[in-house]
Parts: structure tokens; sequence; C-alpha cells
């Protein structure tokens, strides 16, 4: 990981103004993940939330922000899952740079 970026003890960007693709690549690295353009498109959307509403959603507004940005097949639990196992929410946010969700444990 660059040494100027700074990380919370669970891997979450301290500050989102700091990211980039290359980083996100990198954090996705160190979960084993490799970025497909399906990742990007939930990685920009929920980008775009923080953006819209300045919080990282939990799942269920996620799905609701997917579904009305990349339509209701690409906001399904399963597909979501498929692509960022564990806990989605957290996992998409960390990823993208963004806080933790406050209602994800």
């Amino acid at each position: 990981m660059s040494a100027s970026h700074t990380f919370d003890d669970e891997g979450y960007l301290r500050d989102h103004t700091q990211w980039t693709e290359a980083l996100a690549a990198e954090i996705a690295a160190r979960d084993a993940m490799v970025l497909t353009p399906a990742h990007w498109e939930i990685l920009q959307a929920i980008r775009r939330f923080y953006a819209r509403y300045e919080l990282s959603p939990a799942t269920r507004p996620l799905m609701k922000f997917l579904a009305q940005e990349l339509g209701p097949e690409k906001a399904t639990s399963i597909y979501v899952m498929q692509l960022f196992p564990g806990t989605p929410a957290k996992t998409i946010a960390r990823i993208a740079g963004l806080p933790k969700p406050a209602n994800c444990i």
C-alpha cells in the first residue's frame, strides 16, 4: 500500500479525497480481488452516492441506489455478493475509499 495514504484499523482510507482507481486496485488486491468493469460500475456508483449524501450506504440503501443507477439486474444481492464477497456494503465502501457504512457491523 502506498505510504502516503493512511488507513484506519479496519482498512478504510482516512481521507476519501486521496482515492484513485490505482489505489482501489491495490486495496482489492489485498482481498485477492481483480477489479473488472462490473466492479468499477458499482464502485463509481457508490462514490456518486457518497458525493450526493455524504455517507456510505448500508446494504439496503446501496441496493436501492444501484437499481436506480445501474438497473434492477445489477442490484440483486446475489449479483453484488458474487462481485464483493462477505459484507458487500463494507467491502465496496472500503475499496471505493469511503468510510465504513454506519449500520454495518
